[in-house]
């Protein structure tokens, strides 16, 4: 099997403690999800760092995967048998498998070697990415995975898995969901493990997702800010009808309450429409001259303060 440096793929020395292998996890991770990120290896990247820190963030597993010390990446290895008996329960498969696999069905303590023990089967972690439209209504996904699993003869083999996986109405960005049962296989009749869904929300066209709270830009011309107005906004549960009240300035938050996400038990978070004050490009002339004789009528001056704050105010 080939050898995976996974310190140099956090971009962390061996000697880095919990919360560095955490934040540099949450780090990397934001910037090559393959749903946002632009680098073309995003999805392969994504995967990389993710397996470093299934290993690195659990003690035991560090813990075995030091003592097979420090190789090149990408240079072929094999574990030495003293490595094998302390953390291994069955023999290595002939056939070709992965760092990863190993690491997944790591089993500490030589005493257990071979006493043919019930061991409950590995938990699984895998990212799912959703649209705002599947958190608000719920959705079914179609998961094919392949997982590490030992055979009858104790041997680690990988194994397709394809089912059906319910997320509920009211998932948010960031939520872990168990599957119970739904991970690696049990060993000697061992409960199986369980596959946790770490779900994600993919970019919106027009909405932002806080928690259960959405946030949404409204576009409004200058003179429906000033003199007040009614317009309709788009929400997940369909268009309502929005009052603006007049003199609304640019980034005002304009509150929907129980438009926004589901929440787990009852009711919904809130829709935040964002104002935005946008002016026509392309204008006629017989508008044109409207705005001339607005700034010929108008006292109002946005840069009032400027002269105050420069000690210029007359």
């Amino acid at each position: 099997m080939k050898y995976k440096d996974y310190y140099a793929s956090l971009g962390l020395d061996r000697g880095a403690n919990e919360e560095a292998i955490k934040k540099a996890y949450r780090r990397l991770a934001r910037k090559y999800h393959p749903d946002v990120s632009k680098e073309a290896d995003a999805e392969e990247k994504f995967k990389e760092i993710a397996e470093a820190y299934q290993t690195l963030k659990d003690p035991d597993k560090r813990a075995a995967y030091d003592q097979l010390g420090a190789h090149p990446a990408g240079q072929e290895f094999q574990p030495p048998p003293s490595w094998q008996q302390q953390y291994s329960e069955a023999p290595f498969s002939s056939e070709e498998f992965d760092l990863s696999d190993l690491f997944a069905h790591l089993r500490g303590g030589a005493g257990n070697r071979g006493a043919r023990m019930a061991m409950p089967g590995h938990d699984f972690e895998i990212a799912v990415a959703i649209t705002i439209e599947d958190a608000f209504h719920g959705t079914q996904i179609d998961l094919d995975l392949n997982m590490p699993e030992y055979d009858e003869r104790g041997q680690l083999r990988r194994v397709p898995h394809a089912f059906k996986a319910r997320i509920p109405k009211g998932a948010t960005d960031g939520q872990r969901l168990r599957l119970p049962g739904k991970g690696g296989k049990g060993l000697h009749g061992g409960r199986d493990g369980d596959l946790y869904l770490n779900i994600s929300l993919r970019p919106h066209a027009l909405y932002r997702a806080s928690g259960h709270d959405l946030y949404l830009d409204l576009p409004l011309a200058p003179w429906e800010a000033v003199l007040g107005t009614a317009v309709e906004v788009p929400t997940p549960a369909g268009t309502v009808r929005l009052k603006v009240p007049s003199g609304t300035q640019a980034g005002r938050h304009l509150r929907l309450p129980q438009r926004g996400l589901p929440k787990p038990k009852d009711g919904h978070g809130d829709l935040y429409a964002i104002v935005q004050i946008v002016v026509p490009s392309v204008v006629s002339e017989a508008e044109r001259e409207l705005y001339r004789k607005l700034t010929e009528g108008s006292s109002f001056d946005p840069r009032a303060h400027f002269a105050v704050e420069t000690g210029h105010a007359h």
